[in-house]
């Protein structure tokens, strides 16, 4: 080469260097998250551990006076919990230090209602220090619940307490090493024991706490932490308006500074908001969140949580799962295996990603730049991303395979520390030479994974349709997912007819009536099966090309509800509540006033020990009981109280809701609604039981 033409070449490529070097990044647009809110999303799955004396006395919320000496977990390893949660993926735990009732699991200084009163130990007990002692061990970070709401502090209510609660929060803060979050339930003031004053204690949770000082305390004391609260003054992160697993599909980490924050706001942000608060999807993996021996056959199954993956870290959230402890201290074995099979699962669908090896295009390049090119979003890594000139809101990025490829999943991520800005795309295959589109969705922002039916293509691409500013795609996967068979739905109707149905046509089912786990040498389910008396039936699906298997459905029965009548209404659509389904409810009319009463013929005298009732499951209006009151009657004139309180945390937790009582013997059965969740005259009901001997 000549000199002369080698000293061009020279300069030309300098020139190329320069030209990307001068191009600069996009300035950020809206709110961006803090480093601690970014370390905090990258940690995308982590634990809760609720543990306290709720655990020993089958309560969802403790009242207060519990017992001290109940708290006596004789095979209490935190290693345990830390070791599952290590193996399930998570990245940290956060514990119940303090619940509603009060009762603290460390030594505190301000009051006598904790472990150091305990018999655990002989008083002398930390449940916090050993699992900050055991998360270190297994490289995960520790994080603290402490309810504001203290249903045993007689100072509660007053501005006494406020100095008692923040005191708590200073000790759990100071002495446990590095804190990642704090927790805050929104359940504030009500009933309770408060030292005995046994009465109503109502708080203006917007102001009493007075939050400001406290969390100015809680930064100062723990400089990289995080904070949940989901009332009060807004903090650092948001709870998503259900404790259902799951978040809007259209997810905005965003909200107001100031306002209230209705369930809209909640579930899928704010789309101009003016402060930086990312949804954290919070789930038992129970039913309910402390540990009740009769959800050991309720564990949620592997299908149900990857759905809860999918709607919470796949739809820009993370995905906080609690284990309920058992009363001997540890996490029960069911619970740990569903878990580690979720674990497993996670890591069968993203383990090959198929843009590796793949060639990447896009519609325009800032500045025709290579530091900012298509290559950047299948790269893998979190710093670099695709971005396009100022004026360009709208683009697209084509993937190659290279040859045809089987693929059911995306993934893409937004490079949000210059903020959120997708605000629709769509993604399309080609198939057989044709652009096919597979799906539409509105926000990414940190990370976004969609499902749709299974395709074989030799291209991918992901087209912007709108954005706030100039779009920042961080990351692209794209996934061949395995099938995870869905166990079958077990219903029973008013005449004791068993319906099993299947989730997909092609599954064979199979099942018992004893309970027991059913085989491929079990009775095959043809029909719907005529039932009398309690049973337990127990279903699973097999696939029969694979030979593949679901989790086995478990449900057990109370008496056939064929002779009973609802007397309290002529209304025939009421028989919604004995049809079995859960998906069908019955609304009392609009004018009823509370008190209101839900009367039962049974058409016989039966010795009961309990009911239960299932509320309607609908977002808006369901007309949830809160506060009940349940008489029996053997002639339908006088009538005895045999049950009466209140259904703890059900707005946010509607689920089944079990009471028991002293044996009864009855013909005629009144619930009386006293109070629901939206403070009006409205109630619902989805199903409704009884519990006997």
């Amino acid at each position: 080469m000549k000199r002369t033409t080698l000293y061009s070449f020279v300069l030309l490529i300098f020139a190329i260097g320069s030209s990307c070097s001068k191009t600069e990044a996009p300035a950020p647009i809206g709110p961006t998250p803090s480093e601690n809110q970014m370390r905090w999303q990258e940690m995308e799955y982590y634990a809760f551990i609720h543990f306290s004396l709720n655990t020993y006395t089958d309560q969802s919320w403790g009242f207060g006076d519990e017992d001290v000496s109940l708290f006596n977990p004789d095979e209490l390893d935190t290693r345990q919990w830390a070791r599952i949660c290590k193996e399930a993926g998570m990245k940290g735990i956060i514990v119940t230090a303090k619940h509603h009732c009060g009762f603290c699991l460390w030594p505190t200084e301000t009051t006598k209602y904790s472990v150091k009163n305990a018999p655990w130990k002989d008083g002398k007990g930390d449940v916090i220090r050993e699992l900050a002692d055991a998360c270190k061990e297994y490289g995960l970070k520790l994080g603290i619940y402490v309810s504001p709401w203290d249903r045993n502090s007689p100072e509660y209510g007053k501005p006494e307490y406020i100095t008692i609660f923040r005191n708590q929060i200073k000790e759990v803060l100071s002495n446990y090493g590095d804190v990642f979050e704090i927790w805050f339930d929104g359940a504030n003031g009500g009933t309770g024991y408060y030292g005995g004053a046994s009465e109503n204690r109502k708080i203006d949770r917007t102001t009493y706490y007075d939050w400001q000082p406290t969390y100015k305390m809680i930064r100062e004391l723990q400089p990289n932490i995080v904070i949940w609260n989901d009332g009060g003054d807004r903090a650092d992160l948001r709870w998503v308006g259900t404790e259902g697993g799951w978040i809007g599909e259209t997810n905005w980490s965003l909200l107001h500074s100031t306002g209230d924050v209705p369930f809209e706001m909640l579930h899928y942000g704010v789309e101009n908001g003016n402060a930086w608060v990312p949804g954290e999807v919070n789930t038992s993996i129970r039913p309910e969140w402390f540990y009740h021996p009769s959800e050991d056959t309720k564990v949620k199954t592997l299908p149900q949580l990857m759905d809860t993956y999918y709607n919470s870290i796949g739809r820009n959230a993370t995905f906080l799962l609690n284990f309920p402890i058992r009363p001997n201290g540890l996490i029960d074995e069911r619970d740990e295996k569903v878990a580690l099979d979720l674990a497993e699962a996670v890591k069968e669908v993203f383990d090959e990603n198929l843009v590796v090896n793949a060639k990447a295009e896009a519609s325009n390049v800032r500045g025709n730049s290579r530091k900012f090119g298509a290559a950047n979003a299948i790269d893998s890594e979190k710093d670099t991303y695709w971005t396009t000139d100022n004026e360009v809101k709208t683009a697209s990025l084509t993937i190659d395979f290279g040859e045809a490829k089987t693929f059911n999943r995306f993934m893409a991520q937004e490079y949000i520390r210059l903020g959120q800005r997708v605000k629709s795309f769509t993604i399309e295959a080609l198939v057989d030479g044709e652009w096919k589109e597979l799906d539409k969705q509105t926000t990414i922002s940190y990370k976004r994974i969609l499902r749709f039916p299974t395709v074989k293509a030799t291209k991918l691409r992901l087209n912007i349709t709108d954005s706030k500013a100039c779009p920042l795609i961080s990351n692209i996967g794209v996934y061949d997912a395995p099938q995870i068979l869905t166990p079958p739905t077990i219903i029973r109707d008013q005449s004791g007819t068993v319906s099993i149905i299947p989730a997909d046509t092609e599954s064979e089912i199979y099942y018992t009536l004893d309970g027991t786990t059913p085989d491929r040498n079990s009775t095959k389910y043809k029909e719907p099966i005529q039932t009398e008396g309690k049973i337990k039936v127990s279903a699973i699906a097999f696939e029969a090309s694979s030979g593949k298997s679901s989790t086995a459905t478990i449900e057990e029965f109370d008496l056939s509800r064929k002779n009973w009548k609802i007397i309290s209404t002529d209304d025939e659509k009421a028989y919604a509540i004995l049809d079995g389904n859960q998906a069908t409810a019955w609304h009392q009319p609009r004018q009823t006033k509370l008190p209101s009463d839900l009367v039962i013929d049974l058409g016989d005298d039966l010795e009961l020990t309990g009911f239960r009732y299932f509320p309607d499951q609908t977002l808006w209006g369901p007309g949830i009981i809160t506060d009940y009151q349940f008489f029996v009657s053997s002639d339908n004139k006088k009538w005895k109280l045999v049950s009466e309180g209140e259904f703890s945390n059900i707005k946010n937790n509607p689920l089944w809701q079990a009471k028991n009582f002293e044996p009864a013997k009855a013909r005629y059965i009144k619930l009386r609604a006293l109070k629901n969740t939206e403070g009006n005259n409205s109630i619902g009901y989805a199903e409704f039981n009884i519990i006997t001997n």
